[in-house]
């Protein structure tokens, strides 16, 4: 445990982080998913807008990685184009 008062409060806020960053982690992850799952593609064009914005927020947060978020776009991207 903590034995300053300043890592005291760095403890209860990397926590609050760490379970933010989980959340928001599960709902990229669950939209992506979904995003796979369509086989309209006007409804998945709208969808990727959606994803694509999604991976560009985690990138910010270094939830994920740039490059990461990069090659996830540009799969779905891929995918999306590929749809009748």
């Amino acid at each position: 445990m903590p034995n300053h008062k300043s890592c005291e409060k760095r403890v209860r806020t990397s926590e609050k982080e760490r379970i933010r960053n989980r959340g928001y982690r599960s709902k990229l992850r669950a939209s992506i998913r979904e995003l796979r799952a369509m086989t309209s593609k006007e409804e998945a064009q709208a969808m990727y807008k959606e994803v694509a914005v999604l991976l560009d927020r985690a990138a910010g947060r270094n939830l994920i990685h740039r490059n990461n978020a990069d090659r996830n776009k540009s799969r779905l991207a891929r995918f999306v184009q590929s749809l009748q």
